[in-house]
């Protein structure tokens, strides 16, 4: 199995996940015109639900695993490799059973009386066939991720958008004469069978490259990973923890939000539709940069927990600061660029600019989020996952309080919830920045914010300048796609120009070590 270097696999990753959020946004564009705000609003309604139930299922463990497995591997210890995959199965697969029954039986009531919308029962039970196929594909990745070895997952991660958006207008089409709910189901149903046919391709890659037999004597080692059971615990109690967190505050998400827009005199329809807008239209794009800081922060854990475990301290210190430099620069672009072109883009691929206002509020924040990933990475690969559950419960709760006091008022409404979203994220990874520096005595150096702050000056200034010189960019999709190019272009100089990307990173694209030599 071929091992890469940190910045290989992070670009496998990002690569992988370009084309699929390229894939996505695609999909997305597909299901938002067929059903419209109201059916997007019944399916992200529907999908924090799934997320709480798939994080419970999981335990935390894919990080645990991503962790104690490049600490065997850099031991050269296939036994506890194996000791690992047993166990972290085993517990995975019975917590998903478990909690796929529990989603069943309590979906009306979620539906009734949370979610104050009896049409999104159809959505969550249609989803509920996802929560074991996606713990077990869990357990996979974090296995290929610990051995450092990226490709795996990323070509499945490609497999699983190109099979969901072949079957999404399929389904949506299919049940949509039978109600916008039952349309829902159709997207949910195609999420599925993207999400088995990625863990089948998987499961396909492990016994091509394996050094493991998982059936041979597999109770045996499941008896005997007492210790084993141990060392993974210590991880996965906070990251689960952590992510619980984060899945609990997006199953309530909507539950409040919706509430609070009843309390504030907005009808059920319209605020599904002003939540659809938000959550359907804005942030996506918002998120579109994190498959680059995700992707840094997947290959950040197996990196730093090996050199943790040589005791190489300034290696620590040089990933955690290369990440953030990383993630800025992938992020400042899209803040720029999504707040000075907000209607355009929502126009040209929505058909409709209503979400226009929440990307203008919230893009400039966002930059910060995107260099959360890393830390909060950064944190766990550490050990130190218990702090980073507890700054995401403190940022989480701040979020809640402040949603609810902005959006039950009508002078605010839905833009209390953009509001507190945003807060949540800014809180967070200062949290995590101070975390880390009273953990590590890590600190982003001076010249470094001061590279930040430059970038996005002359990022800003040159999108402006463009503006103005190509005044067809809001009527025409190609004069948009000319502006957005002389950016990037012109963006993409500034990088080394500011030492955002630095020739030794370089040199680790085998493409690029070839031509230099």
């Amino acid at each position: 199995m071929t091992k890469q270097s940190f910045v290989k696999g992070t670009l496998i990753l990002v690569f992988a996940g370009l084309i699929t959020r390229l894939l996505g946004f695609i999909n997305r564009i597909v299901v938002a015109r067929l059903m419209g705000e109201e059916g997007i609003g019944l399916y992200n309604m529907a999908l924090p639900t799934l997320f709480l139930i798939y994080t419970l299922s999981q335990f935390g463990l894919p990080i645990a695993i991503s962790k104690r497995v490049a600490e065997a591997e850099a031991n050269n210890n296939t036994r506890q490799i194996k000791k690992i995959l047993v166990i972290s199965l085993a517990i995975t697969g019975t917590l998903s059973v478990v909690f796929t029954i529990g989603m069943i039986v309590s979906a009306p009531l979620i539906a009734k009386h949370f979610l104050t919308d009896d049409r999104t029962l159809y959505p969550l039970l249609a989803i509920t066939p996802m929560v074991p196929i996606s713990a077990i594909a869990s357990v996979i990745r974090g296995y290929f991720q610990g051995r450092q070895n990226m490709k795996p997952q990323s070509y499945a991660q490609v497999i699983e958008q190109i099979i969901r958006i072949s079957c999404v207008a399929f389904f949506v089409k299919l049940l949509l004469p039978y109600g916008i709910e039952f349309a829902a189901c159709g997207a949910m149903i195609s999420v599925i069978i993207g999400e088995l046919t990625s863990l089948l391709f998987m499961l396909r890659m492990f016994r091509f490259h394996k050094r493991i037999t998982l059936h041979h004597r597999f109770f045996a080692y499941l008896s005997s990973g007492k210790d084993t059971l141990k060392s993974l615990l210590s991880i996965a109690l906070p990251s689960t923890g952590s992510r619980l967190v984060g899945s609990i505050s997006n199953f309530l998400e909507p539950i409040l939000v919706s509430q609070s827009l009843a309390i504030a005199g907005i009808q059920t329809v319209i605020a599904t539709k002003q939540y659809g807008a938000l959550t359907g239209y804005a942030i996506p794009l918002l998120f579109l940069p994190t498959f680059i800081t995700h992707s840094l922060a997947i290959a950040l854990i197996p990196n730093i927990s090996e050199a943790e475990a040589k005791h190489q301290r300034h290696l620590i210190h040089y990933r955690i600061h290369q990440a953030i430099r990383i993630s800025f620069a992938s992020g400042a672009i899209a803040t720029v660029i999504l707040t000075m072109f907000a209607e355009p883009i929502l126009m040209f691929m929505y058909g409709t600019s209503s979400a226009s206002p929440f990307l203008i509020l919230m893009a400039p924040f966002f930059i910060l989020l995107y260099i959360q990933f890393p830390l909060n990475a950064a944190l766990q690969a550490l050990d130190y996952a218990k702090p980073a559950m507890w700054n995401n419960i403190i940022s989480t709760i701040v979020k809640f309080v402040i949603l609810i006091t902005l959006t039950t008022n009508p002078t605010f409404g839905i833009m209390g919830a953009a509001i507190a979203i945003t807060i949540g994220f800014v809180l967070g990874t200062f949290l995590h920045l101070a975390t880390l520096y009273k953990v590590a005595k890590f600190r982003i150096p001076a010249i470094d914010v001061l590279r930040m702050i430059l970038l996005l000056t002359a990022t800003w200034l040159i999108s402006y300048l463009l503006k103005q010189w190509i005044p067809l960019y809001a009527s025409s999709l190609q004069a948009l796609l000319l502006l957005f190019s002389l950016i990037f272009i012109l963006y993409i100089f500034l990088l080394f120009i500011l030492r955002f990307i630095t020739k030794d990173e370089l040199r680790q694209i085998p493409w690029i070590q070839r031509f230099i030599h």
